[in-house]
């Protein structure tokens, strides 16, 4: 009779599961199934068996360190977010570590793969635009959080921002000004972002028994200056009584910002223009500065590390969550309120 003792591989393998999977259910941590959790307890009753406390010490025991992994370190709206998270974890003694997959999937796994050899307690990955992406290939053994870039994976825990909000929030603001007759020059339709905006809009716009002036083949384009004022040229020779315009974002904004004062109309008194993002160096640039949806990205970046945490803790969580929008009213849309500076 053979009286080895039985490993930790032998349990797995009598449950129908991973060791490393064996290994989380005997530990009592999550991300195991009830299913799974009771095959393992079960197999180790069976086989009498008896954890090492050496491996056992080591399994339980915390880095204190998370990774974060970005598409795109360079990305404006990347960057307010690895600020929000980092205050976070700094706030309870966090260490980061921080890799940039530069919008390569290959090279998200193996920064992946490298976070996690470094012993991480969880990873928080930020996508470097709203649309949903697929969950990473390999589940890793820790908790993970996505942000900005929703997981197309239920099971998954995702943080982003309210688009559609946003949109609503747009409408409800121009026609509280008293504005009737409003137009929009989108950003690029392949961006959900866009999307979600415009599907923001076109609810409020119901709402208040309204419908969006302009052909529907002037809503999308790009997202620069150039194509805001294009846009905005031809809009206002077609509907020369348009009296407000919703911009994709603070770039489209200011371009068709340049084309209502070339066309000889005052800014708001005429044409009241709202922007998307609340970026500083455009809203503020403007004149008069252009009201904007601040996205919140910041406080985003705080949620979803706290989330992180808190899943680390054993605290599991599920689904997409779309964090409020803030609106910042300036002179755009506003006439009494005065440019600062």
């Amino acid at each position: 009779m053979d009286n080895d003792p039985s490993t930790l591989a032998d349990v797995a393998r009598a449950a129908g599961v991973s060791v490393a999977t064996a290994s989380k259910a005997l530990n009592g941590k999550a991300h195991v199934s009830a299913r799974a959790r009771e095959a393992v307890l079960a197999a180790a009753s069976d086989l009498a068996f008896r954890p090492n406390p050496f491996a056992r010490a080591l399994n339980r025991a915390s880095t204190n360190t998370i990774g974060m992994l970005t598409s795109d370190l360079d990305n404006r709206f990347v960057l307010p977010i690895l600020l929000g998270a980092e205050d976070a974890f700094g706030a309870g003694s966090l260490s980061v570590l921080l890799a940039d997959a530069r919008d390569s999937a290959l090279r998200e796994q193996l920064q992946l793969q490298s976070l996690l050899t470094r012993r991480v307690d969880g990873v928080l990955i930020v996508g470097r635009t709203t649309n949903p992406r697929p969950p990473m290939q390999s589940k890793p053994d820790v908790p993970v959080v996505y942000v900005y870039a929703p997981s197309t994976d239920d099971a998954d825990l995702s943080f982003e921002p309210d688009n559609e909000l946003a949109g609503r929030m747009a409408v409800d603001h121009l026609v509280a000004t008293g504005r009737t007759r409003i137009g929009i020059v989108n950003g690029e339709d392949s961006y959900a972002a866009a999307r979600d905006r415009l599907r923001g809009v076109t609810s409020a716009m119901e709402a208040h028994g309204m419908e969006l002036v302009g052909n529907p083949g002037l809503v999308f384009g790009m997202w620069n200056e150039t194509w805001g004022r294009q846009a905005a040229v031809r809009l206002l020779e077609r509907h020369p009584d348009l009296d407000a315009v919703i911009a994709g974002s603070d770039h489209i904004g200011r371009g068709v910002m340049d084309a209502v004062r070339e066309s000889g109309r005052r800014i708001p008194e005429d044409v009241a223009i709202v922007g998307f993002d609340n970026w500083d160096i455009l809203v503020e640039g403007a004149r008069p500065q252009l009201s904007s949806i601040d996205m919140n990205l910041q406080e985003l970046g705080r949620l979803a590390a706290e989330a992180l945490v808190a899943m680390i803790d054993g605290r599991v969580q599920h689904g997409r969550v779309r964090n409020p929008v803030e609106l910042v009213v300036r002179g755009s849309t506003d006439p009494s309120v005065p440019d600062a500076g």
